[in-house]
């Protein structure tokens, strides 16, 4: 994959950073240096299993800490990945591609004005307090494994800013939509957002956003921000639509 850095607003993503930390809570998190060492032995979100370097000065030792990094990742029994945002130093990239590193996805960090974004006057759904209904809900649109069920709601229930858990169900056929918007501060992340694959295209997803950046707004909220896979052209159509725009990027890197 070819690595395309733009010139970010370095202070933006040093925010968008630090709030994405807080609202997607690894259950170990150690610091080498600026390098953030993430773990979650219960959960294989690249999220919540990476090491995330945030200061573009901080290159000392690479090899020496890459390899201290593999073995807490192996303890864990997780495989070393290495996120690189524009906070990364240009030395570690250029590390990662001599010793045959991949990098093997790209994703798209994306924010919106709500001060000026036109929402619906009304709320269609209430965020529920039921973190299992909420996790059941998420697992089921998305299709995951249901083993991940605790896992996943020990993550939800360490969130410390407020969240709002939104669902949307059939009466017949049960969940169809659900997503995760986390309010910190003037800032509002949406965590996770899906629609069940034989209902897409029909506007939900434009719905359930709409009620989560609502609620938001009438929390304090100015800015929403989120993170999508960059070939993933549906969910970039509807956050554009949506009136989100790029702020930056960031890359996973792997041993090949």
């Amino acid at each position: 994959m070819q690595v395309n850095v733009s010139d970010p607003n370095l202070p933006l993503v040093r925010r968008l950073e630090a709030v994405g930390f807080r609202a997607w809570p690894a259950s170990s998190v150690v610091y080498d240096g600026s390098w953030q060492v993430r773990l979650t032995g219960s959960h294989p979100s690249k999220r919540l299993n990476c090491v995330v370097a945030l200061d573009p000065s901080d290159h000392r030792d690479i090899p020496l800490r890459i390899e201290k990094a593999k073995r807490r990742f192996e303890a864990h029994g997780r495989p070393l990945m290495i996120r690189q945002t524009p906070l990364s130093p240009k030395q570690l990239i250029d590390h990662l591609a001599a010793e045959g590193w991949e990098c093997f996805e790209e994703v798209v960090t994306m924010t919106c004005d709500l001060t000026t974004l036109e929402l619906p006057d009304t709320m269609d759904h209430l965020p529920t307090h039921d973190i299992g209904r909420y996790v059941d809900a998420d697992i089921a649109v998305h299709g995951t494994d249901p083993a991940l069920k605790p896992a996943l709601a020990e993550i939800i229930t360490s969130i410390k800013p407020p969240s709002g858990l939104f669902v949307i169900e059939d009466p017949e056929s049960g969940p169809v939509a659900a997503t995760l918007c986390v309010q910190d501060n003037d800032l509002a992340g949406v965590m996770s957002l899906a629609v069940r694959s034989d209902k897409r295209g029909q506007g939900l997803g434009v719905e359930i956003l709409s009620t989560a950046l609502r609620w938001a707004r009438m929390r304090g909220a100015r800015t929403a921000w989120l993170q999508v896979v960059a070939n993933n052209e549906a969910a970039l159509s509807l956050y554009t639509k949506m009136g989100f725009s790029e702020a930056y990027r960031y890359h996973y890197w792997r041993k090949a």
